[in-house]
């Protein structure tokens, strides 16, 4: 879990026929890298505020929380005990979908709260980028979903939840 601290966690790619090519957005755990100053100006002309790192509270904190899994992870392995191993899947659980659950509303604020003096206007279209998929915003095709450091973490949760399976598997035979 550590090594997402290091890479991307999720991505944002568009494509159009004046981008071919494509635009890219990563996003980091601390960060944002790729073709921001691009997407953000144009999405400025269809109302959209300009994106910025400062827009983003959760990269003040959420290398933290990472932190703070990752040392109950160890402590869950220390202890060595079922109800440990539950807690840490429910907290692994808990904290992906609160994660989505925040990309989702940020994603909301953004392509609903637009400028009504914005150079693009087309009466009752939103923008809202897609949660995890591809999504078409008037002739951009964009694409939302997670990057190495999103994979990292969807592995390290089917891998406690695979450990959680056969602790109870195991249990199981025991008692029969």
């Amino acid at each position: 879990m550590i090594s997402a601290l290091y890479v991307p966690l999720w991505q944002i790619l568009m494509w159009a026929p004046q981008y071919p090519e494509g635009l890219e957005m990563k996003i980091w755990i601390d960060d944002i890298s790729g073709d921001v100053k691009i997407i953000s100006a144009l999405n400025h002309y269809i109302g959209m505020k300009h994106i910025e790192v400062s827009m983003f509270p959760e990269f003040g904190y959420m290398k933290y929380i990472v932190m703070a899994l990752v040392g109950i992870g160890l402590i869950t392995v220390l202890i060595n005990r079922r109800f440990m191993l539950v807690g840490y899947a429910l907290l692994l659980a808990g904290t992906g979908v609160a994660a989505l659950v925040d990309f989702y509303l940020w994603g909301y604020d953004y392509g609903h709260n637009l400028d009504p003096t914005a150079p693009i206007v087309v009466p009752g279209m939103a923008y809202q980028p897609p949660l995890i998929g591809t999504k078409q915003l008037l002739n951009f095709t964009a694409f939302s979903g997670p990057d190495i450091g999103g994979w990292i973490f969807l592995v390290i949760g089917l891998a406690v939840f695979t450990c959680l399976g056969l602790e109870i598997y195991k249990f199981g035979k025991k008692a029969a």
